[in-house]
């Protein structure tokens, strides 16, 4: 039996991409995708707070784990119904934590999803963030020990996938509400999520807590919206980790692997990573896309490659291309 073809359709966090950098902003394109092709996404293609873009043809893959996944280093275990483990900060207030709690009981009530119970962390997880010199959203984490204790606890429990919330501190307003400039709190989730996801081995994936939980009435950009009509970000993490795949050491071709991808679908200028580089050593076709843009500035020419990656204007006519491929 054939195995299926994928297309990876991965939109880095906190670079500021203009599609894809706010609250699942990419996720309507991304599902016209997976209506065609078999897709594996990055969360924050389709994590919109309280909404999810995540469709039955996508599988949703942490960036710590798509990094190592193309590298052929894991194999990806198709999965349904996970046992889904939840870390929380120490340093969340009761309130804050009764709010998410809430949460947790209203997803398992009404869409049945297995979260088997939650850890609260001994230590304030001490999370920061900021924007680099070059307008790279990024962060530290002081005690993220505390974080992996929680989660080695879950996992002894019988969790097949971990979702971490940790406190963070009011963000400046930057322009985000209108559709602008970075998510600055999203290069210290990245932060969170691939330091237990390397060290465990299982697919993490994070939401920030904040202690103002009012919802404003303030009318915000399209994209940024999904986030201000909701005090908690949890919801997205729930519904993307409920059929996530399970990470699987080594090049296993039983699985989901490296050797089972036709494209990778990325910004335009968004091209030094080494999923990017690891991709086009095995022949999959790289497409850049132009309409999507970022802070960042690493192209076709910067890279001075002259085959491997496709340029296309937009999503559409990349879309275009890939069905005749098909």
């Amino acid at each position: 039996m054939k195995k299926k073809q994928y297309h990876v359709f991965n939109i880095p966090t906190g670079i500021g991409a203009k599609i894809g950098g706010f609250a699942g902003d990419a996720g309507a394109i991304a599902r016209k995708f997976a209506k065609h092709f078999p897709l594996i996404v990055n969360p924050n293609v389709v994590n919109a707070a309280c909404f999810s873009a995540i469709s039955k043809n996508m599988q949703y893959v942490e960036g710590y784990a798509l990094t190592e996944f193309f590298k052929g280093n894991i194999s990806l275990k198709p999965s349904k119904n996970n046992k889904i483990g939840i870390i929380f900060d120490r340093a969340i207030s009761k309130e804050v934590l009764n709010i998410h709690i809430n949460t947790i009981n209203a997803i398992k009530t009404v869409y049945g999803i297995n979260v088997i119970g939650y850890e609260i962390s001994k230590k304030n997880a001490g999370v920061e963030f900021f924007t680099t010199e070059n307008g790279i959203s990024s962060g530290r984490v002081n005690n993220p020990e505390t974080l992996l204790e929680a989660g080695k606890k879950l996992i002894k429990n019988g969790a097949d996938v971990l979702a971490v919330v940790c406190k963070f501190e009011e963000a400046e307003e930057d322009g985000y509400a209108d559709g602008e400039s970075v998510d600055v709190v999203g290069g210290a989730e990245a932060i969170i999520s691939h330091f237990l996801s390397k060290e465990l081995c299982v697919p993490v994936v994070h939401a920030p807590a904040f202690e103002d939980y009012s919802i404003k009435p303030d009318l915000v950009h399209p994209k940024a919206a999904a986030e201000y009509i909701t005090p908690t970000f949890l919801p997205c993490l729930l519904f993307g980790l409920e059929n996530a795949p399970l990470i699987v050491k080594g090049l296993k071709e039983k699985f989901i692997t490296i050797n089972d991808v036709k494209s990778l679908i990325m910004p335009y200028n968004s091209l030094g990573s080494s999923i990017v580089t690891n991709a086009i050593k095995k022949g999959i076709i790289v497409m850049a896309i132009k309409e999507n843009s970022s802070v960042l500035n690493i192209t076709k020419d910067t890279l001075l490659l002259k085959d491997g990656i496709i340029e296309t204007e937009n999503y559409f006519e990349g879309f275009k291309i890939l069905k005749r491929l098909k």
